[in-house]
């Protein structure tokens, strides 16, 4: 069983050779704007677009808490937009990470990695904005992905 890989960088230059899906987690209100989506933003336009798309044509499609949304940008890479958090501010109910859908979204990447035969590359999703901790998602990167056989690469931003 790969062991999760930690690595100074930026995740939205994946290390390695063949298939590639850089996952993150996304609000379920239709939010863009603040976190590691703006460097997904500058680097391609693609899963900005389509995740507003699939906010806004949510009546009829599976978005929502644990959806993972595959965004293809080059013919070796893809994006993986997981709703992973319950609006986008701390409140009466707690910080917006909600970690029963990260995993349900997990179990989702896991499906798409393994059809790929592709590698994930992340940074610590769900403990920036969302508000998340790394002793509590870890476990579950763990289950889903890199017990089933997926390598993984988690990206802490250098300085």
């Amino acid at each position: 069983m790969p062991e999760i890989a930690f690595v100074r960088g930026d995740a939205t230059t994946p290390s390695g050779k063949g298939p590639k899906i850089i996952a993150h987690v996304c609000n379920d209100i239709g939010g863009w704007g603040k976190g590691f989506v703006l460097a997904l933003s500058r680097r391609w336009p693609e899963p900005e677009r389509a995740y507003r798309a699939w906010h806004r044509d949510r009546a009829h499609n599976d978005f929502g808490l644990g959806a993972v949304q595959l965004v293809q940008v080059d013919p070796r890479t893809w994006v993986a937009n997981m709703v992973g958090q319950r609006g986008i501010r701390t409140g009466s109910k707690g910080v917006p990470v909600r970690y029963a859908a990260i995993d349900t979204a997990l179990t989702g990447l896991a499906a798409h990695a393994l059809d790929l035969g592709a590698c994930v590359h992340m940074p610590r999703i769900g403990c920036g904005l969302a508000g998340g901790t790394w002793s509590r998602v870890e476990p579950l990167v763990i289950e889903r992905l890199t017990g089933r056989g997926i390598a993984v690469t988690v990206y802490d931003h250098g300085d």
